[in-house]
């Protein structure tokens, strides 16, 4: 077996291989092509990048204990860390990862059903024969290999249209432009450009860890609430977004955070509600969900002390239903102030919010309903698309970082006067944002994650894989066909033994960004659809020994 790209969905892959071929019996000869050097953790999580990246889930959500396969001999996370994280604490990513890395180690180490062997050759292409998959990488064939798994993460895309021109703009002008990540990188770069202006595109969680690295991690600190300048950062930050909102901080404690908590009976009907919606329209299908979220959301903010009523969540959820987060349309220095005071519960919470954290905490639920029995396509896009709207509440930031703009904003250091998709002109010496206002910025950083889609990727196996047909689009703008376990569908059939897992595959599943879905049921699939390919293959082996 092939594993190419080993990240932490890499990692929560072979755990639930190694369990199935631990019940089994079995003893897996698996070959790992990844050029990273900390295997498990990848490059989003690389342990030696800048701490101030943080992950969206605090302590005491990061469920994801070590499978049986290991069990006893590395400990859960908040078991495992050594450095005072308390449970409302959100960790590094870097931390994380050493974690991660740390996991992968005790998997070689630890059991007779996985055999594991790291290469670091990057694979370009790959090719069936009557023997099993060959890999390419250089002018060596690799294989053949009964078994592969893609788990590339995001892989390489060309440049939209916006950035390409804004990148040849740069060239040609002597300007900045660069890059979230790697987080390193950016904070090299930021190194020169005290006392300029710099504009961030994009609003979400990225856009949180680059300013953290443009202000703490130039040497800047946080006292009481306050922002103490290094004097070595840009003169102002002016972040900006499509819908010109920040995210909402999550709530800022464990007992607050169970006051979103659906009970058993609202959850069964939210299940229920899903699995009819997979067979209805589009439009049905988003009612029957919504019609699932409504009570609960009407109880908890009636709990706590809100004037909302059924008809208003109803409204707002009408609303997001056919415009995402056009039910808000407050100053978003104000909205960002209110939001805050939901996530500490000094406040009664918005319709928005409850609903947000509803569905937060209905994410396994959501992944389950879609991934293990997918709808129609037109309906999994309706139902993606609801998804990928409510994440300006489910995966929102921690509220210390929503503070720290907040404080920022106060200090003249962020201002949010363009955050509204502005107008963007093009001068020799930058950017020109025009808003309401008009700011200059010298330094471009983009804060926007590619989409999950096949149209843009450039990445070589990934491009081949789509070239020979092995890779074929679930819809427009979306990833690849799969099969429930992973299988890549190719013409109506699977390619068989090739399998992707991940973001790539947006459209044949859901909720793809979260660590859990790494170690969750997709890659539990995954195995099972690995286990019962082997007991054909044995099968098949009999039925020709007996003839």
């Amino acid at each position: 077996m092939a594993v190419i790209g080993f990240g932490p969905r890499g990692l929560g892959a072979l755990e639930a291989l190694g369990c199935v071929a631990k019940e089994q019996g079995k003893r897996v000869v698996v070959d790992i092509y990844d050029p990273f050097a900390l295997p498990g953790a990848g490059p989003n999580f690389d342990p030696e990048q800048s701490p101030l990246c943080l992950l969206n889930i605090p302590v005491r959500d990061l469920d994801i204990p070590p499978p049986a396969v290991v069990e006893g001999r590395i400990a859960p996370f908040d078991v495992w860390d050594d450095t005072g994280l308390e449970p409302d604490d959100f960790p590094s990513r870097a931390h994380l990862g050493a974690y991660l890395n740390a996991r992968f180690e005790t998997l070689q180490s630890a059991t007779e059903a996985l055999s594991l062997n790291m290469s670091d050759q990057r694979i370009t292409d790959l090719e069936q024969s009557v023997d099993g998959w060959m890999l390419h990488a250089d002018a060596a064939r690799l294989g053949p290999y009964d078994e592969v798994l893609l788990t590339l993460g995001q892989p390489a895309t060309e440049q939209d249209k916006q950035i390409a021109k804004w990148t040849e703009h740069a060239q040609a002008h002597g300007l900045d432009i660069m890059a979230a990540y790697p987080a390193d990188k950016l904070l090299q770069g930021a190194k020169d450009w005290a006392g300029k202006t710099i504009a961030v595109r994009g609003l979400g969680l990225s856009t949180f860890d680059v300013i953290r690295l443009l202000t703490s991690g130039l040497g800047g600190t946080f006292e009481d609430g306050r922002y103490i300048p290094s004097g070595r950062e840009p003169s102002c930050i002016l972040p900006f977004a499509l819908n010109g909102h920040p995210p909402a901080g999550k709530p800022a404690t464990e007992d607050i955070d169970a006051w979103f908590e659906p009970s058993g009976h609202e959850t069964h009907a939210f299940e229920a509600a899903l699995e009819a919606a997979k067979t209805a329209s589009p439009v049905t299908a988003l009612r029957m969900i919504c019609e699932a979220l409504a009570p609960p959301a009407t109880r908890i903010l009636a709990e706590r002390g809100s004037d909302a009523r059924a008809g208003d969540v109803d409204a707002w959820l009408a609303q997001e239903c056919d415009a995402p987060g056009e039910q808000d349309d407050r100053d978003a220095v104000d909205k960002l102030r209110s939001d805050i005071d939901m996530a500490h519960g000094r406040v009664a919470p918005s319709v928005g919010y409850v609903v947000g954290q509803i569905w937060r905490k209905w994410q396994n639920q959501l992944r389950h309903g879609v991934n293990a029995g997918r709808p129609e396509t037109k309906t999994a896009e309706a139902i993606i698309g609801f998804d990928e709207g409510l994440k300006r509440f489910s995966y929102g930031p921690p509220v210390a970082a929503a503070e720290e703009l907040l404080a920022l904003i106060e200090q003249g250091l962020v201002s949010l006067r363009v955050v509204d998709d502005p107008d963007i002109g093009l001068e020799p010496s930058g950017w020109k944002l025009m808003e309401d206002d008009t700011e200059l910025a010298s330094v471009m950083v983009d804060a926007v994650l590619p989409s999950p889609s096949l149209d843009n990727v450039v990445d070589h196996l990934m491009s081949a894989c789509i070239k020979s047909g092995l890779a074929q689009r679930f819809a427009d703008g979306l990833g690849a066909l799969t099969r429930t376990d992973g299988q890549l569908m190719a013409d109506g059939r699977d390619t068989r033994g090739l399998c992707l897992l991940g973001r790539m595959a947006m459209g044949s599943v859901i909720a793809v960004d979260s660590l859990h879905d790494c170690f969750g049921a997709s890659t539990d699939r995954w195995a099972a659809g690995v286990a019962q390919r082997w007991a054909r293959a044995s099968s098949t082996s009999c039925a020709k020994d007996t003839v």
